[in-house]
């Protein structure tokens, strides 16, 4: 059943100048929400990427001062603070001051290979600036949370599609296992707090502005400068690539749902979101190949620490609950993400 609330509301996005938050904030300020974007920019990637998101949403800076307000050129119900989740001070009185209606935490430190080599930032973004925003949704009374997990928490999960009533105790990666902690968190606060939340395990998504540390933008740069491809596990990998599109829809559509206490009486539910199709990843690059209109040189090796080899996203409970269904194929999201990398917004070329 699907449920939506009409009215206006305030939501805070975190991780705002990332891929998928940029997007979501710009979806919720585009039909009439009063929006609050933060994010600490962090280098973690080139921020031009980063500040051009900002950018497609209004916000024209080129070096964001931390904790300065600013407001959006094309939408005057959107302000952008450059402000980091692990930052309690600044997130208590950011929440004091604003009191949301509705929490869209899509902030973490992300990469499941950057977490075997640099494991302490994961945990203090991931973990301590996770549980700063569910201490600052309860000392404020916060309704409604929306947070992003992770199809990584599958771990290697010989079942499927994946269901979300899979085991997802054995994690191959620390970013998996904080994407994990944070839905025992977020759990713990809904049952002791009355806060509705809802989890979102993304699937790979891909698409225009998409980072730069993924296969798509990857394999495109290698396309471009002549670079060999790196493929891994020999190219025999399965992923359930969703166009960004889809990704923010069913976001958008989780920060409406009403959603009602399970029969243990906790309003808390995890929901898959995917486009339910994997693709093997040969035929991935292939896509890409004919989008770009040039073969690659490729290099076969074997599969990297921390990486699984297939996701397959069962996204029937979210369907069923908010009427979600993927519409974009892959050949025409290559072909639109294909079309932003060659042209003048993409910052990086």
């Amino acid at each position: 059943m699907e449920a939506k609330e009409k009215k206006s509301v305030k939501v805070l996005v975190t991780g705002a100048a990332g891929f998928i938050g940029s997007r979501l904030a710009y979806e919720l300020a585009k039909r009439g929400d009063d929006v609050v974007g933060v994010d600490s920019i962090n280098d973690y990637y080139d921020t031009r990427l980063k500040y051009g998101r900002l950018r497609e949403c209004g916000i024209d800076c080129n070096e964001a001062l931390w904790k300065n307000e600013y407001k959006s050129d094309i939408f005057p119900n959107y302000r952008f603070i450059r402000l980091s989740i692990d930052d309690k001070a600044s997130v208590d009185a950011l929440f004091e001051k604003q009191r949301f209606d509705v929490v869209a935490n899509l902030a973490a430190q992300a990469g499941v290979r950057y977490s075997i080599t640099n494991p302490y930032s994961y945990l203090q973004s991931n973990l301590a600036g996770f549980l700063n925003i569910l201490e600052a949704c309860r000392n404020t009374s916060v309704p409604k949370l929306v947070f992003a997990s992770s199809s990584s928490v599958y771990g290697m999960n010989a079942k499927v599609p994946y269901s979300e009533n899979d085991k997802v105790d054995e994690p191959v990666s620390l970013y998996a296992a904080t994407k994990k902690s944070n839905e025992l968190m977020a759990h713990s606060y809904s049952k002791l707090y009355a806060i509705k939340t809802i989890g979102l395990r993304y699937f790979t998504v891909y698409g225009p502005w998409g980072r730069p540390d993924m296969s798509p933008m990857l394999f495109a740069n290698a396309l471009r400068t002549g670079q060999p491809i790196k493929v891994f596990n020999n190219g025999n990998m399965l992923r359930d690539f969703t166009f960004i599109d889809d990704i923010v829809e069913g976001t958008v559509r989780a920060v409406d749902y009403v959603l009602e206490p399970n029969d243990d009486g906790v309003a808390y539910r995890v929901y898959n979101i995917g486009c339910g199709h994997p693709v093997p990843l040969m035929d991935f690059i292939g896509e890409l190949e004919a989008a770009y209109g040039k073969k690659a040189e490729k290099v076969f090796l074997p599969m990297q620490q921390g990486d699984v080899y297939q996701t397959y996203a069962d996204t029937s409970l979210l369907e069923h609950d908010m009427g979600y269904r993927p519409h974009w194929t892959l050949h025409d999201g290559i072909a639109e993400f294909m079309k932003w990398y060659k042209s003048e917004k993409n910052p990086l070329i």
